[in-house]
This record gives structure tokens, sequence and C-alpha cells, in this order.
């Protein structure tokens, strides 16, 4: 008789695949308490724990470093030098007077004296010490601003057109994203936050359970989710790298009618990993304008509860909707999420892009100006004064302030007779007006990277002035200083900054050396493609300047520069500058 065991009988059902250690911590968190508060609190801990950093990203803050003093502590023996950024939930990147007064105020107080505005129109405080977190975290409230989701698994920063234009669109774009932020807010974890950072009475807490999550759960969602509105003529949000877009479709009359709504967009992606790629969000369908919350509830649930759980690089709407197809994506939201009839979204390519810099009138009476940033960055620097400026406009005229998603800045609501005082201030604290500026400045933006970002493998914000500063008389010479070309650094794959749609994206390869990509779209409607891998800084602008050259002397009528680098195709392109 044969002792031998039976074999195990065949299946056809793989294992289930093991969930990211992060899944734990999500769900042991207690609706994000965590440990926080004790380890905030502990003075022999200079920095969190793996748990603790992981849940306080939800509370709107990342732990970084010191890169820069790495090098010094680590020859006198001295560990790293722990800080914390935090960025606010700012849903339009919308500011009155005396919130932005504020947010100047604490920067000064308790950050490194800067403030940063992001690509997702919020703002961001770096190098916090831990001892003044708490301070600052509840001075921000105090001004009845929030961080709750502006980072960590949830929805992030809904972004939308942030001129403030007295047109039917705009402002039914900025209420509903106004609206979407609102709801897709943690419920219980926004009851944990309440409690652990909002003194006195000024902030309500929030409604809803407080034991449990009605939309997230308690384990949020696979990973982070973004949300932006935008116009056909007026893409400025980049709907289609959104996670989730709505286009906004307007009838013969100028009036909003409803929105075809994009999912499925997304710039990062990992070096070591060939199954992770930027795309392009996809129509899904259209819905009116009372839909618009219940549709992202919709979408929000999809991505909770089919997206990727086990391996956090491939954690994203995007990936669902690239291994799904588009056809089956809407099949399962039409059936499982969304709660009002289907329509195929409308035909409403996308034609524009406007940077809404200048003196612009709103159509109210009163007028915006918008300043170009460079790389978002609000500091003073010897006679360049552009904190100080803004604060003192501010305070004299009482502006509203608004952050657009090119790091720029929008100064609204100013009267007619402000607009010499606002010039005389610009001129009085060095602050260049936009008109002042070459495109290939006012297109071009970059991440923070080195030294506060711990993902950065080069400099990004840093080193990006220099190559603005060898382009511009490139594009002088060759006669295209007036082009729209965009220029995107970032100092890793992640592509905080949208390298992936840009004309020419630069993105952090190691050291000094950066994978140049070509032929994106002005717009946003096209993703580019990988030029030369490893490029060394100094070699950037000569390699494009080939590229600007051919382009000049072979664009067809007013081709835009990365048409004419589609059209003429990626082979050629490559030869031009002895690429493999």
């Amino acid at each position: 008789m044969s002792t031998q065991t039976a074999p195990a009988p065949a299946t056809d059902t793989p294992a289930e695949p093991k969930l990211s250690p992060v899944e734990a911590i999500k769900e042991n968190s207690q609706f994000l308490r965590g440990k926080i508060l004790a380890e905030l609190n502990d003075p022999a801990l200079d920095h969190l724990s793996e748990e603790a950093k992981n849940i306080i990203k939800f509370h709107g803050s990342y732990q970084q470093e010191d890169r820069d003093a790495r090098k010094k502590r680590d020859k006198a023996g001295v560990g790293k030098a722990y800080m914390f950024m935090i960025r606010l939930k700012l849903p339009g990147g919308v500011l009155t007077p005396h919130q932005y007064l504020e947010m100047d105020r604490l920067c000064e107080q308790y950050a490194n004296g800067t403030l940063r505005f992001t690509t997702r129109q919020s703002i961001q405080f770096h190098g916090i010490l831990k001892g003044d977190f708490r301070s600052i975290i509840g001075g921000i409230n105090d001004a009845l601003v929030s961080t709750l989701g502006a980072c960590g698994d949830v929805n992030r920063n809904v972004v939308t057109c942030p001129a403030p234009i007295n047109d039917p669109a705009r402002k039914q774009m900025l209420e509903l994203a106004l609206a979407v932020a609102a709801h897709l807010a943690p419920r219980a974890g926004g009851h944990a936050y309440h409690e652990m950072w909002v003194n006195g009475e000024k902030v309500a807490a929030p409604a809803g359970p407080k034991d449990h999550g009605p939309i997230y759960g308690n384990t949020y969602l696979p990973r982070k989710f973004k949300v932006g509105f935008a116009l056909p003529d007026d893409n400025c949000t980049d709907i289609l790298a959104q996670c989730l877009g709505f286009l906004c479709i307007r009838g013969a009359d100028g009036k909003p009618v409803g929105y075809n709504l994009y999912a499925g967009g997304g710039q990062g992606q990992s070096n070591a990993k060939p199954d992770t790629y930027p795309l392009l969000a996809q129509p899904v369908c259209f819905v009116e304008p009372d839909e618009v919350v219940a549709a992202a509830e919709g979408i929000i649930k999809l991505f909770r509860d089919h997206g990727n759980r086990a391996d956090r690089k491939r954690a994203r709407l995007k990936y669902v909707m690239k291994d799904w197809g588009v056809e089956k994506f809407r099949e399962v939201f039409a059936r499982d999420y969304l709660k009002t009839p289907f329509r195929p979204p409308v035909d409403a390519p996308i034609t524009g892009l406007d940077l809404h810099l200048g003196w612009q009138p709103q159509g109210d009476g009163k007028w915006f100006l918008g300043l170009s940033v460079e790389n978002g960055r609000v500091k003073d620097e010897g006679s360049f004064r552009l904190r100080a400026g803004l604060r003192e406009i501010v305070k004299k005229v009482g502006c509203g302030v608004r952050v657009t998603t090119q790091q720029d800045v929008l100064l609204c609501d100013i009267a007619a007779a402000d607009k010499g005082t606002v010039d005389s201030l610009l001129c009085e604290y060095g602050v260049p007006r936009p008109e002042g500026l070459t495109q290939v400045q006012k297109w071009s933006m970059a991440c923070p990277a080195i030294p506060t970002c711990p993902l950065a493998i080069t400099e990004s914000e840093r080193s990006m002035p220099a190559v603005v500063d060898q382009l511009e008389p490139i594009l002088a010479e060759l006669g295209l200083e007036k082009e729209p070309i965009s220029v995107r650094m970032t100092g890793c794959p992640n592509g905080c900054a949208r390298p992936y749609q840009s004309e020419v994206g630069l993105v952090g390869r190691g050291g000094t050396k950066y994978t140049l990509y070509i032929g994106g779209d002005s717009f946003g409607r096209r993703l580019n493609s990988e030029l030369q891998d490893s490029v060394p800084i100094e070699q950037i602008a000569p390699k494009l300047k080939t590229i600007f050259t051919a382009f000049r002397d072979e664009r067809q009528g007013g081709e835009l520069f990365g048409d004419y680098c589609e059209r003429v195709g990626l082979d050629r392109l490559k030869a031009m500058v002895g690429a493999k």
C-alpha cells in the first residue's frame, strides 16, 4: 500500500495577495488617531515611528529631514535632522485676506520663513520642528483653514479654475469643488482631527459618525485620490492628470449644463517597476450638475473596492482603468456605483489653457492680478521680496488670494482705483510683472525635491532656474521666445509637477542626471515620450537647442512645439540628439 500523500486538488482560484503593511496600520489607527500625540509629546523622541509617520499623512503632514544637513551630521556622528512639512486642504486654492496673512505669519514663526504654492492649488510649510507641530497646525485651524486629507489615502485637494471671473461656469465649478471636497472628507477621521488639533470654539466639530467611515470604511482608500474641474477652452488644472475629472459643458447661453466625467489619470511611476507608468484620464460618462457629488462618491467607492491594496506602487485608480479597459470600467461603475441614469460623454475636446496672468477684469467691476511665482516658492531673497510684497499688498488693498495649479497666485477683488497702488508695491518689492517674464519662465514648474523631500534623487526646484536661464537665450536666438513651451522638472519619477504631459519633461535619475521627455502638449491632452535617459543637466539645453532649431525650420503654420515633436516622431528626435 502506498503511503504517499495524495496531491492537493488543483484550483483555478489564485491566492489572495498579501496586503501592504500600511493597510494594517490604517485599520488599527482608531480612525487616524494612532500614537501621534503621544509621540509628539515625548521629548525623548526626535521623530515619529513608522506607524505614526504613516497616519500623520492623513492630517496633512509628512515627516522629512534636512538633507542638506545630512553629511555634516553624519560626520559628527549625529542623527538625522528631522522636521515636518504641513500642507493645507484648500479646495480651489481660495484664501481670504485674513487667512493669507495668517499663513504668512505662521511660516515665519514656525516654519522656514517661506510659503510653497503647490501644483494642486495648496500651500506647504517646510522645516517645522517637532516641538512646534501642534502650535502651527492649531494656528492654521484658528484661521478656519484645515489640513485634514491634504495627504494620505483619501481624496486630496480638489482643484478648479482659480480665475474669479464672473461667469456661471466658473462659479458653479468652484461651488461643486467645495461640495465634493466636503463630501469626501473623512468623517470619523475628522472627529479625531478635531480632537487632536482644534482648540476653542472657532471650528465646528465635523458632522457624521465617530466610529465608522460611511465612504472610506476603516482602511480608507488603497492610495491617494485626486479630483479636478476644468473647461474645454481652459484646461488650467490638467484635468486628464486627475484620478477623477469633471469637464464643464456649457450651453449656447454660456451656462453649465453638465460635466463629462473622466477617470483614471495619474502621473507617477517607479523606475524599477515597468508595470507602472503615467496615464491620461478616460471619458466615462456625462453627469448633470446636481449629480456631480454623488458621481464622485461612486468613483471613490469603486476605487475603494477594486484598487490594489497589496502593491502600493500600483495602488492607483489609473491601473484599475488600465487593467479593466474603459468599457468594463463604465459597466461596473454604471451597474454598482452610479445612482443616476448612465449617459455617454458628449463631444467636447479640450482646446486651450489659460495661465490667468496679468491684470484681468473679473466682470463685476473689480480686477484680479495673476503673478508668476518661480516654482511656487514665496520668499524674500535680496532685492526680490515676494513674500513681503504679497503681504503688504494684501494688507493695503484687502485682496483675496487664490493659488493656481501652475504654482502661481491670483490677487483678487481689487478695485480699479487700487491697481496703481498694487503696481507701485510690486516695483518697490522687486516683484516682476508677468509681461516682463519670458514664456518659458511662465510655463515652467518644478517640485521641491532636495533638501526636504525624502523621495527625491536629484535637485529640482533649486536646479530648474538655471535650466530656464539657459533656455531663454536659445529660444530668443531662434526667434521662439514667444512660444508657450512647457518645461517641467521633478526630482524623482513620482511626477508631482506633472512632467509627463509637458512639452519638455525632466525627471530626476540620480546625481545631476535626468531622464529627458519630449512631445507632450501645452494644453494637457497628450503624454510625452522618453527621448533619452540619464542626461547630465549641463547637456539638457544643448540637446533641446538642436530640436528647437529643427522646429523653427520645419514647423507647419502655427504648429506648437509639442505637436511638431508628435508629427516628426520619436525616432527622428532621438537621431537629432544622438540618443539610442
